[in-house]
């Protein structure tokens, strides 16, 4: 069954105006920051923020005035909601018996559901009495229970800590994949995205920004949030065959050939820094000076400020040698073939 939504809901001088399409068995992941719109979205296909305007449609049946009760909707919310009076079991019982299934039936449906999640011997468990991990497991049992033909998760993993995060991840990818209606993730976590969804939908202010497979938005990004989500230095400016000029007599040189409006990326891996001007082949050089510097991961993240400010990736031993620390003046290198260049219309 196929979702098809344009959701437009206003709240004070907010106004969510998107549009979404999900195909059965398909995952789509809502990306953005903070107040971009994203709960509420999900919110609005639930039924539990009216619209201000648009539709929601579930294999052509308009549910634009249909009560949440009475949509075939699955909610797994961030901190679950779970209740607390009640156990594993008849928490995941509780949407079959409000869709009038007698008591013995409900429970053979969370039973076989308990059983799908591994929880089968936390069934009469109450939310207390389970960990964040089996917690989110009852949750998502308990909202697979109603055979959904709409699964939202809001931020479904953000409440867990680094392992057992892992873990449940890749536990959830294999529900969704055998999951036959459409699913909607929403999160803030690239990496959640990337191993969940089939489809990144990304907005900003209330619109979409970008949308598209991971690797069409890895590979271009558009806008700076993106770009940062992604682990990209992302600058726009205006293209001419190779040459791309950022600013005032500042151009970047890539391989690639634009004209006109244009991007240009490229990872902080591909920035190389110098105690002074380098020599050789690098085309794209320019002074700079180190403004902040950061652990991250096995490596250091510095940024760079300049004619454009560029986060670099360099390794612990580079940055002993380089001498590195606030105010240092270096130069940074990045060769053209390390940049991508594509146009911004």
């Amino acid at each position: 069954m196929t979702v098809d939504a344009h959701l437009v809901v206003r709240r004070g001088d907010f106004e969510l105006d998107i549009a979404l399409t999900i195909e059965p068995g398909e995952t789509v992941a809502l990306l953005g920051p903070n107040g971009a719109g994203k709960t509420t979205a999900l919110r609005a296909l639930a039924g539990l923020a009216p619209l201000s305007g648009g539709h929601v449609t579930l294999a052509g049946q308009d549910l634009s005035a249909t009560p949440p009760e009475r949509r075939r909707v699955g909610v797994v919310f961030q901190d679950y909601l779970l209740f607390p009076h009640l156990s594993a079991r008849d928490n995941v019982a509780f949407g079959p018996r409000r869709q009038g299934v007698d008591r013995r039936g409900a429970h053979a449906i969370a039973d076989r559901w308990l059983e799908r999640v591994g929880l089968a011997e936390f069934a009469r468990r109450k939310p207390r009495h389970l960990s964040g991990g089996q917690a989110q497991r009852v949750a998502l049992a308990r909202a697979l229970a109603v055979d959904p033909a709409l699964l939202l998760l809001d931020e479904p993993l953000a409440a867990l800590d680094a392992r057992t995060r892992l873990e449940t991840r890749a536990e959830l990818r294999r529900h969704l994949a055998a999951h036959p209606g459409a699913t909607l993730l929403v999160t803030h976590d690239p990496l959640d995205a990337l191993v969940l969804a089939d489809r990144l939908v990304i907005i900003e202010g209330g619109r979409v920004v970008q949308e598209g497979d991971a690797a069409t938005i890895t590979a271009r990004p558009r806008t700076d949030y993106v770009a940062q989500l992604v682990g990209l230095n992302l600058f726009r400016g205006r293209g001419d065959g190779h040459v791309v000029r950022i600013s005032g007599d500042f151009v970047l040189t890539a391989t690639d050939v634009v004209h006109g409006d244009a991007f240009v990326a490229f990872s902080p891996a591909a920035v190389a820094l110098h105690p002074r001007q380098p020599d050789g082949s690098p085309r794209n050089t320019w002074p700079a000076v180190l403004t902040d510097i950061q652990r991250h991961g096995d490596n250091l993240r510095v940024r760079l400020a300049g004619p454009i400010v560029v986060a670099a990736d360099i390794t612990p031993a580079a940055a002993a040698q380089l001498d590195l620390q606030p105010g240092r003046e270096l130069w940074a290198a990045v060769k053209a073939s390390e940049t991508r260049a594509y146009p911004a219309a």
